[in-house]
């Protein structure tokens, strides 16, 4: 593989991801392979020829050599390197996949028709290939790292080391070549790996911010949806009646303008002052006997009447 294709690859996730993610590949590409291609590689060089010891028992430089060098810096970083790009051909393979179901359903369907509403989005199983991705990543930063820490004891690299193994006759001194390039670049590189964990574990902390924030927002809309009901006209059978004020308005107070329609008017006021009382009014406001009692005194009062009758 070409370093355009690689390129190319890697422009593709890039499209996915967040700022974070573009500062984080930012990083990688500038601050750790353009300085492991250009300078790091050379200040190495060939270590073991670099080595030497006072001594010229055979054999004893190679073994402290392998002693304190059980694997070379520049040869960790090149597997650190490989591996944490890696977990980013998961989201190119992913959307490799989600391209080819989108084309075979618009050969399916139609060039109008769409599989996907927005394919420039992270969404279902693309944002948790996208999430998963960067727990890998993060987790090999942080792997490599104690790998190397615990290999050496420490980040720091001393200009003289001491080797008392087999077949070496005695305690002897050994020196580093370019002790101090080695340390500055190995601090370099330690702190590279150290923002790349901190870009990934912000992005990490940002998709899962932005999807709890995002179903909180639909909870609500749905919770407002079911609280306000559709409210419908009510439509009644019967004809409106007409309000009342504080004060009683009888019955007789209205005048039938148009007796095929029933259509009732109010009276005027002084129409209503001159207007004599109901029978039916008269009755609701007495406070004496009853209607039966009222026509036996009237039976009474009128005998002829009744007999005549």
């Amino acid at each position: 593989m070409d370093w355009k294709t690689f390129q190319a690859l890697l422009s593709g996730v890039n499209k996915y991801s967040t700022a974070f993610g573009r500062v984080w590949l930012s990083v990688v590409f500038v601050f750790r392979v353009m300085v492991y291609v250009v300078a790091a590689e050379r200040v190495w060089g060939d270590e073991q020829k670099d080595f030497d010891c006072n001594t010229k028992q055979p054999g004893c430089a190679n073994v402290c050599y392998d002693h304190f060098f059980p694997i070379s810096h520049i040869r960790l970083w090149a597997l650190q390197l490989i591996f944490i790009t890696c977990p980013s051909f998961m989201v190119v393979m992913h959307v490799a996949y989600r391209d080819d179901r989108e084309r075979k359903y618009k050969m399916k369907h139609g060039d109008n028709s769409k599989l996907y509403t927005n394919t420039g989005k992270k969404h279902g199983g693309l944002w948790w290939t996208y999430l998963i991705s960067l727990f890998v990543k993060t987790g090999i930063e942080v792997a490599f790292l104690y790998i190397l820490h615990h290999i050496y004891d420490s980040f720091y690299l001393p200009r003289l080391v001491k080797c008392s193994g087999a077949p070496c006759p005695n305690l002897v001194d050994c020196y580093i070549g370019h002790p101090t390039e080695k340390k500055v670049f190995t601090y370099f590189m330690v702190g590279a790996s150290g923002l790349c964990i901190v870009l990934n574990i912000c992005e990490i902390i940002y998709l899962i911010s932005k999807r709890f924030v995002r179903i909180g927002n639909k909870l609500k809309r749905r919770h407002r949806n079911t609280d306000v009901e559709p409210t419908e006209p009510r439509h009644s059978n019967t004809a409106v009646e007409p309000r009342h004020s504080n004060t009683a308005v009888q019955q007789d107070d209205y005048i039938n303008k148009d007796p095929f329609n029933n259509s009732y008017v109010m009276m005027p006021v002084k129409d209503r002052k001159d207007k004599p009382p109901s029978f039916n009014s008269a009755l609701k406001s007495s406070h004496g006997p009853s209607l039966l009692k009222l026509e036996e005194k009237i039976r009474a009062s009128a005998p002829n009447l009744s007999s005549s009758s």
